[in-house]
């Protein structure tokens, strides 16, 4: 049981004489006489007016005065865990959040100019949460853009003019009591997060304004309240100047985004900032604190530092008058704080005030959680308390499907562990600050955070004379920048301060850079597009690509780590050649990992619902994740400007189901990693790939599995692997038992207690490993043809020239080719048919391209194999009366492709099975474009949707992204096998193809045999339903329509999926499918129940 701290008043060096002495006598209107400057509203689109009486950003605490902590009952004094508080619980908070009254407006010059006055009659109005976002609540539209400003196409772009029309305003009243015992104390207005400004009035009377929408707002209205009842009331704009700073590529959603309130403090004596800058020393031993407080009034400090049981480290004392105070405390070898073991220490901060008989009066008390941990850049390599971690990374947005930029603290808990599962151990913030709560998360449970400033002018682009370097823009930077580093300045998971994205590199950000660096050495500076040069300590380019990496890593010029602030671009079916990168990553120390883009898809629910009603989407079939309705950009009017789907690049989808990508993330960046090292003995190799934990709180699950069932198992309980280290165990299996011809070993990795947010049992690593591999003549499907046993049964082969049909019978099996066409028009099997009516077994070089594709020109480049020509020359028959079998064999010529294609039938009457053998011969001097597929499809009755496999599987997979599935027998349907991308693309494939069995619920189908490993998947789609043709076009996968058929593709080869980015980059050569000689045999061999 957790040991509680109740502060007494002696600890913190109080008297308890002086509590409730006496009352204050000032009223809370006569604290505060300053003279306030008042608005022009020009401050809304004036870049050198960001701020007016708004409080200096601090960093995040809240403090408790004294009556919070401690109280009188019954003639004692009742102290509370001070500790443990929660600001909700103290005496002077009031929360902001709830229902206003609220008044929007299409355009800037039609807001109501006296929102603010008192005797406005505001009865009809409509309402508002707050938090919450107009456009996610009926006002106004969400846009999305991506390149380019919110009004891009609208508006003549010259900063620092803003648009009026379009340009939304919203205006919120609401009425408030101010508790009674907040009378004589300094009331402050918080607004956590508003967009894209704020003016904010009390009782009619003026009382700040603020831009940098991703940051707290707070400002002094003590002056203007009066007893009881209150007035508060604030507008803010959809745009204000500082929207050219905020061109991310996101939701461009208005509003409140996060809590507001109210609290009360001592206004001569409170604290106004701490910051604690942590280390480690000798050679990361020993911890220290560094702490800088600053203090309005004269007082004296107390700092005490508590582990997590709530017992006392260490202490501190200092005074502090009208400034500053600096005191150093040093820690004995404490617990260190890092993305594995995060270990979190308290420090509570108490101020208090000398009396004129000498005592101490108690002002307030501060908690702070800090973390020991040090930072640096050492040897080109960027350190974490000495050692050179890899960062697998993700950008996350801050985006709900129904919530838009408002998250509950249970999404945030989500995405937490939904991280940890995927094995992600740092993120950033992109491209803004977040809720100060993701923070406290990332400490809490060990998240690596790149935190990046509010600023991005991407619609600048990046030119010499872009308006980003221009003087006018200097300060927006440099504030934004402040705010930033102000705020999160004392979260240990902050690692790195990023000064914003995609805005073009100039003296702005140099000097930005150089504030920074003084005010903060304890951690790297990065900035993307500063390179390689002065003005970031990282090199952390975006999508760089996979061969540049290798270049850099070799070349012993190269200045400093690099950590792609953006790669594995993950849209739609996309996270290709991963494993590439992390070849490389693991090959080369200078080579850090980086952030892939990005966490969440950022679909909108297209009826918003209730925040987290779909709460265990890995519940669901992909056909019900179908159903579900996601939006995207320009989805909501034909007005906006809009980049389309191009925010919908998630690991994971809008309601934190995991996307096929994901399963290979999870895998890429698993941190242990098992190897054979001799199969014969069971010898296996693990490797602790994390840097500072062992592997004593995991188990070794394996298993045998022979042809694709498991024979033998078991659990090695104790693997006791120091961080960074490699030890051999041996797996106790039976090969003298073993009657497989394939035979793979399977290991999980398993916790053996639960931790914070992963339960006891939680697979976090897994590899299969190859005992025997299955030996293959090259002449497979020969020998399937002739293995025809049992009793020979007569076929009858009608060949006439006057039929339409070439057909073959047996007393089970009918098959009918077509003269015109070379294609099988009728395919049954004991009078049932295992085609659709009107479907056939066709050649098939195409998929609907991915949003990869789009993004290549694929779509355009690879279009000759779309539906090619294919000129019948035409069809020969031969019946071979020794091995009792028919082969009709039809070839065609294929001029746009400059080539011929063969496609042979060999069947079998014995068996009732069919070989099939497609065979292209290319022209020797051709120049012809890859192709996205080299196979057959199969058109089939539409109940004929049961699969069951052996092969890669159970989720889709490509060449470039296999590494995730083991090979095994897998079962599923055709609904499932579609996974629904919001935007419809190509989907299913799985690859490794040993057999396929397709069937329909009593049993009755076929099996597919091969010689070689190949592709198949089997849905519910045509490929033309899913493919757009030559553009995008604004489709999602909920209203797609279905086919007739089961569409069984099955291919030799597939192209990979690509992920180096969505916007040219192809699959990397080897996973490409070039022009050239190809081939493709298997077996048909019908089955009955």
């Amino acid at each position: 049981m957790k040991q509680r701290l109740f502060v007494t008043l002696s600890l913190a060096g109080l008297a308890m004489a002086t509590f409730g002495a006496t009352k204050p006598k000032a009223s809370i209107k006569s604290l505060n006489k300053t003279t306030i400057q008042q608005p022009t509203y020009t401050e809304w689109h004036d870049l050198q007016v960001n701020a007016i009486n708004r409080f200096p950003l601090h960093t995040n605490f809240f403090t408790y005065p004294a009556d919070d902590w401690v109280s009188e009952k019954d003639g004692k004094i009742v102290s509370k865990d001070i500790l443990h508080m929660n600001k909700t619980e103290s005496k002077y908070f009031l929360s902001l959040d709830g229902t206003w009254k609220f008044n929007w407006v299409a355009n800037a010059d039609q807001r109501p100019t006296d929102f603010y006055k008192e005797d406005l009659d505001d009865s009809k109005w409509k309402t508002m949460n707050v938090p919450g976002n107009w456009e996610m609540n009926g006002f106004g539209d969400p846009e999305y853009v991506n390149n380019g400003f919110a009004w891009r196409e609208h508006f003549n772009e010259q900063p620092p003019a803003v648009p009026t029309k379009d340009n939304h305003v919203g205006s919120y009243r609401r009425i408030i009591d101010i508790p009674a015992n907040w009378d004589g104390k300094q009331v402050v207005a918080h607004f956590g997060s508003v967009t894209s400004n704020i003016y904010l009035y009390v009782n009619g009377k003026f009382a700040g304004y603020a831009e940098d929408s991703k940051v707290a707002a707070e400002f002094d209205i003590t002056p203007y309240l009066k007893k009881g009842k209150n007035l508060i009331a604030f507008q803010t704009f959809r745009w204000c100047d500082g929207s050219w700073d905020e061109d991310q590529d996101f939701w461009r959603l208005s509003g409140v985004a996060r809590e507001s309130y109210l609290f009360a403090r001592d206004a001569k004596l409170h604290l106004e900032d701490i910051r604690v800058t942590p280390d480690l020393v000798n050679n990361y031993k020993d911890g220290v604190l560094n702490i800088s407080a600053k203090v309005k009034g004269t007082g004296k400090l107390n700092f005490i530092l508590f582990d997590k049981e709530s017992k006392q480290v260490a202490t501190a004392t200092g005074l502090a008058k009208n400034g500053t105070a600096n005191i150093t405390m040093n820690v004995e070898n404490p617990d260190k704080w890092n993305a594995e073991t995060p270990y979190l220490y308290t420090l509570q901060v108490s101020l208090s005030s000398a009396l004129k008989n000498g005592n101490m009066k108690s002002a307030s008390m501060t908690p702070v959680k800090v973390g020991f941990r040090k930072v640096e850049i050492k040897n080109k390599q960027f350190l974490v308390n000495g050692q050179p971690v890899l960062i697998k990374g993700a950008n996350r947005h801050e985006i709900d499907p129904d919530g838009g930029y408002v998250l509950s603290m249970e999404r945030m808990i989500q995405d937490i562990k939904i991280m940890k599962r995927l094995n992600i151990n740092a993120v950033r913030t992109c491209h803004y600050p977040d809720d100060p709560r993701w923070y406290e998360l990332c400490d809490e449970y060990g998240i690596y955070v790149v935190a990046e400033a509010n600023q991005e002018s991407h619609g600048f682009q990046y030119g010499d004379d872009a308006a980003a370097k221009k003087p006018m823009f200097a300060k927006q930077i440099m504030e934004r920048n402040q705010h930033n580093v102000s705020m999160y300045f004392n979260h240990p998971s902050v690692v790195t301060w990023s000064m914003g994205n995609e805005t073009v590199m100039g003296d702005n950000f140099l000097q930005a850079y150089k504030w920074i660096k003084s005010q903060d050495q304890s951690r790297p500076v990065q900035y993307e597009q500063a390179r390689r040069g002065e003005g970031t300590d990282i090199f952390c380019p975006m999508y760089y690509p996979v061969s540049a990496c290798e270049k850099y890593a070799k070349d012993p010029n190269s200045p400093m780590p690099l950590i792609q602030c953006e790669y594995n671009h993950t849209m739609g079916n996309s996270g290709g050649n991963l494993k590439d990168y992390w070849n490389l990553i693991r090959k080369y120390p200078i080579l850090q990992g980086g952030f892939d883009w990005d966490f969440v898809d950022q679909g909108l629910h297209r009826k918003v619902l209730k925040p987290m009603t779909i709460k265990n989407p890995e519940k669901m079939s992909n056909e019900e994740l179908r159903k579900i309705e996601y939006c995207y950009g320009g989805d909501y009017n034909n007005y906006d400007p809009s980049d389309n789907n191009f925010n919908c690049n998630g690991i994971i989808g809008p309601d934190r189901q995991l996307n096929p990508h994901a399963y290979e993330v999870a895998y890429q960046y698993q941190n242990i990693w098992a190897k054979m090292v001799n199969a014969e003995k069971g010898e296996v190799s693990v490797h602790n790939e994390n840097f500072f934990r062992d592997l004593g709180n995991y188990a070794l699950a394996w298993s045998l599995i022979e042809d694709g069932v498991e024979t033998q198992n078991g659990t090695i309980a104790d693997i006791e692997v120091a961080a960074q280290q490699t030890k051999n165990f041996t797996i106790p299996y039976d090969l003298s038992k073993v009657k497989g011809k394939e035979v793979f070993l399977n290991i999980d990795f398993r916790l053996k207690k639960a931790e914070p947010l992963m339960e006891a049992g939680q697979i976090v690593a897994y590899a299969q490993l190859a005992v025997k591999e299955k030996k293959c003549c090259g002449h497979c499907a020969d020998n399937m043809a002739k293995a025809q046993d049992g009793k020979k049964v007569k076929a009858k082969l009608i060949d006439k020239k006057g039929e339409q049909d070439i057909t073959v019978t047996t007393p089970d099996l009918t098959v009918k080719v077509n003269r015109t066409t070379g294609l099988i028009s009728e395919y049954t099997y004991r009078g049932k048919s295992l085609l659709g009516e009107g479907g056939t077994l066709k050649p098939n070089f195409w998929r609907a391209p991915t949003d990869n594709d789009f993004g290549a020109g694929l779509q355009k480049k690879f279009k000759v194999w779309k539906n090619p020509v294919m000129n019948l020359k035409g069809v020969a028959v031969e019946k071979d009366k020794k091995a009792n079998t028919i082969n009709i064999c039809a070839t065609y010529e294929m001029p746009e492709v400059k080539g011929e294609l063969e496609i042979e039938y060999l069947i079998m009457p014995n068996t009732g099975a069919m070989k099939v053998s497609q065979e292209f011969d290319a022209s020797d001097d051709a120049k012809v474009c890859d192709m996205f597929r080299f196979g057959m499809l199969m058109q089939l009755p539409y109940d004929m949707d049961k699969s069951q496999y052996y092969g890669r599987g159970p989720i889709e997979n490509y060449s470039d992204r296999e590494d995730c599935m083991r090979i095994g027998i897998y079962s599923d349907d055709a609904d499932n096998q579609y996974f629904p991308y919001i935007r419809p693309q190509e989907s299913g494939t799985k690859g490794d193809m040993r057999w396929w069995n397709q069937t329909d619920a009593s049993g009755f189908g076929f099996k597919v045999k091969s010689c070689k490993p190949f592709y198949a998947s089997a849905i519910h789609f045509d490929t033309e339903e899913l493919d757009d043709g030559d553009d995008k076009d604004q489709r999602h996968s909920f209203n797609l329509k279905k086919s007739r058929f089961t569409n069984l593709f099955l291919d030799a080869e597939h192209s990979g999926v690509a992920g180096e980015n969505s916007w040219g980059a192809w699959p990397l050569e080897k996973y490409r499918l070039h022009y050239g000689d190809k081939n493709f045999t298997f077996v048909l061999i019908p089955l009955d129940k």
